[in-house]
Formats: C-alpha cells, sequence, structure tokens
C-alpha cells in the first residue's frame, strides 16, 4: 500500500501527464480536422461524431451530449451547415425547434477523419505490443468511467485545474 507522500506524487505525476496529453491530443485532433477543411476545429468535428453515431438531433440534444450550452453549439451547426457538412430542418414535434442532421459530405468527412485518426493512432502505438496498447485502453476505460461519475462543476467553473 503506498504512503500518502507516494499517492500525492503519483498523483501531481498523472495530473502533469493528462494536461501534457490533452494539449497534444487537442494539437492532433486539430491538425487533422483542418485537413478536411480549414475551418473545421476539433469541436465540430465532435458534432459531426455525435450526429453520425446518434443520427439527426435537436440542438439542445447535441448541446447536452457535449456538455455545452446551446448558443455554443448553434455557432458551431451555423459553420457547419455553411460548409455543407449538416443540414436542418424544422423539428415536426416543436416547430421552434429545429433537427441537425448529417449530409453527405458530412458523412465522408467523419468516415475519413475517422480512418485518418486511426492511422495516427496506429503510427504512434505500432511499436508498443498488443498487450500494452490492450492495457492502455482498459486504464483508460476505468479513468473515464472514473471521470464520468465525477460532477463537472466539483471545481468550480472551468472543472479540474489544468496541468
Amino acid at each position: 500500500m503506498p504512503s500518502p507522500d507516494q499517492l500525492d506524487a503519483a498523483l501531481q505525476e498523472i495530473e502533469q501527464q493528462l494536461g501534457l496529453l490533452w494539449r497534444r491530443g487537442r494539437a492532433a485532433s486539430l491538425s487533422l480536422a483542418r485537413t478536411l477543411h480549414p475551418e473545421l476545429d476539433p469541436a465540430g468535428y465532435g458534432l459531426l461524431a455525435i450526429l453520425h453515431r446518434e443520427g439527426p438531433l435537436r440542438v439542445t440534444d447535441l448541446a447536452a451530449a457535449v456538455g455545452v450550452g446551446k448558443p455554443t453549439v448553434s455557432r458551431q451547426v451555423a459553420l457547419l451547415e455553411e460548409l455543407g457538412l449538416v443540414g436542418k430542418e424544422p423539428d415536426p414535434h416543436d416547430g421552434r425547434a429545429s433537427i441537425v442532421s448529417l449530409t453527405e459530405a458530412g458523412r465522408e468527412h467523419v468516415d475519413t477523419f475517422r480512418q485518418r485518426r486511426h492511422a495516427f493512432f496506429r503510427e504512434a502505438l505500432g511499436t508498443w505490443e498488443p498487450d500494452d496498447v490492450d492495457a492502455l485502453a482498459r486504464y483508460l476505460f476505468r479513468l473515464n468511467d472514473a471521470l464520468a461519475e465525477r460532477p463537472a462543476d466539483r471545481h468550480g467553473p472551468g472543472g479540474p485545474p489544468d496541468a
């Protein structure tokens, strides 16, 4: 059993490594997204990925899925619509709301992005032993599961501090 000091040191290292991982992941996502379209950012790609997985959704449901406000998602949807990647139609159950869906170009963008992201990770982790890649996947799943149980606003505005 680690001492409290050992645990604190390990937690500090995790915080630093996760901060670095988030920054590098964001930079990689931004770079990959921009290869598909110069105005597409990772947040826009995230919305496209949700629509690809879930099918057509209301803007409020998209906002809930990504955990941001409706105005933020509305701006992203407007850009994605301008780029021809999504379309909007009136919600048949609520005339004040719109349903957002992928266009064929949007589906192609998501498929291409996924292929490029897969190739990126294959290249980055290609020299690892398969058991190590599997262990990383299991640990990331456990971490995501543990983080999902924590309220996002527990640490005040912006969630937990960045490393």
